[in-house]
C-alpha cells in the first residue's frame, strides 16, 4: 500500500509541483478552485430531491436539448470558479453556444462539461463533471478561438468528478492518473487510487445497444455480435453495462477494464459525443492510464478541432479490446 494514500488533494498537488523546477504554483491554484467548485455541486446533487433544482429550466441549449436546472447551476458554479482563479484567458462550456474570452486573463484555457449525464439527475444515478486544460498559444491582450481549438495531444491536464455513492476527483497532468475520494468528515478530497492503470483486457462492454440497427459502421455490429459469442479461450461472452453517463461508464472502464463506445449512427453521422468537452479529456485520461482512445479510424487526441461543439465517434478502453474493435471496423466497414 502506498504511503501517500489518504493524502489531501492540496498537499498532493504541492508535492507534485516540487518535482517541476520553475513551477510558480498557478496550476495548484487552478486545481484547488476546480475541487472547491465540485464540492459545491456535490452538495446540491446530494440534496437534489429536497430543494427546487430538479426538472427543466424551459430553455434549450446549443444542441436543442432541454436544459435542466442542475445543469445551469453547475455551469454557473464552474464558470465563477474559473473566472475567480485569475489563471484563464478563455473558457468554453458544453452548455454555452459561444466561448468566453477574458481580457488580460491568465495563460491557460479550459473547456468543460459542467454536468455530464444530466438525464440521470431525476432518478438518482451517477453523474459527473469533465474538464480539459491547455496552455494559451496566442499573444496579445485578448485570447483567440485558436487557443480553444487545439488538438487533445496539447492538453496539459484533464479530469473528471463523479458524483456517485461517493464523490471522486480523477485527473492527469500527463504523468499518470490519480483518484481522490471526498471525505465529508474532513471536508476535502483524499488520495484513494494511485496510480490508476487500466487492465490490458476486460470483460465488460459499454454501449447503447438500442442504437444497434442505426450504427453506420457495420464493423461495430460485427464486433458486438462477436463479444456475445461463447468462447472460453478469449473469455467470451462479455457482460454489457451501460449507465448513460460518460463519466460513470468511463470510470468503471478505467478501473475494471473493457471498452466504452459511442459510435456514429444515422441520427448522429459524425458521432454524438463532443470532442472538446468529452472525447479529448477522457481520451487523455484513458491513454495516461495505459488504454487507447480512438474514433475507430484515428486517434482522438490527434484530431484538430474545427468548431467548439464538434462531435466525434468514440471507442476507448483496454488496449486489447479497442484494438479488436478497430480490427472489425477495418475488416467489415467501408
Amino acid at each position: 500500500m502506498s504511503e501517500r494514500l489518504g493524502m489531501p488533494l492540496s498537499r498532493f498537488i504541492l508535492e507534485e509541483q516540487r518535482k517541476h523546477p520553475g513551477a510558480r504554483g498557478e496550476f495548484s491554484i487552478i486545481m484547488e478552485q476546480l475541487a472547491t467548485a465540485s464540492q459545491v455541486v456535490r452538495g446540491h446533487v446530494r440534496k437534489a430531491g429536497l430543494v427546487d433544482i430538479l426538472g427543466f429550466t424551459g430553455k434549450l441549449n446549443v444542441f436543442g436539448e432541454r436544459v435542466r436546472r442542475l445543469d445551469e447551476f453547475s455551469n454557473h458554479v464552474f464558470m465563477e470558479a474559473i473566472k475567480t482563479s485569475g489563471r484563464f484567458c478563455a473558457m468554453a462550456s458544453e452548455e454555452m453556444k459561444e466561448a468566453v474570452l477574458i481580457s488580460n486573463g491568465g495563460e491557460y484555457v479550459i473547456t468543460f462539461d459542467p454536468l455530464d449525464g444530466s438525464s440521470n439527475i431525476d432518478i438518482n444515478i451517477s453523474i459527473g463533471t469533465i474538464f480539459s486544460i491547455f496552455k494559451r498559444t496566442s499573444s496579445g491582450e485578448m485570447a483567440t478561438m485558436d487557443d480553444l481549438l487545439q488538438p487533445g495531444n496539447k492538453q496539459i491536464a484533464a479530469g473528471y468528478i463523479i458524483y456517485g455513492s461517493s464523490t471522486m476527483f480523477v485527473y492527469t497532468t500527463g504523468h499518470g492518473v490519480y483518484g481522490f475520494t471526498f471525505d465529508p468528515a474532513v471536508g476535502t478530497y483524499l488520495l484513494s487510487h494511485e496510480p490508476i492503470k487500466i487492465p490490458e483486457k476486460g470483460k465488460i462492454y459499454s454501449v447503447n445497444e438500442g442504437n444497434y440497427k442505426h450504427w453506420i459502421e457495420n464493423g461495430i455490429k460485427k464486433y458486438i455480435d462477436w463479444l456475445k459469442e461463447k468462447d472460453e479461450e478469449t473469455k467470451r461472452p462479455y457482460s454489457m453495462r451501460y449507465i448513460g453517463c460518460m463519466v460513470a461508464d468511463i470510470h468503471r472502464t478505467l478501473l475494471k477494464g473493457g471498452i466504452f463506445m459511442y459510435p456514429a449512427d444515422k441520427k448522429n453521422p459524425n458521432g454524438k459525443l463532443r470532442l472538446l468537452y468529452e472525447a479529448n479529456p477522457m481520451g487523455f485520461i484513458i491513454e495516461q492510464a495505459g488504454g487507447i482512445a480512438s474514433t475507430g479510424r484515428e486517434r482522438i487526441l490527434d484530431i484538430v478541432p474545427e468548431t467548439l461543439h464538434q462531435r466525434v465517434p468514440v471507442i476507448m478502453g483496454s488496449p486489447y479490446d479497442v484494438k479488436k474493435a478497430i480490427e472489425f471496423i477495418e475488416q467489415y466497414s467501408k
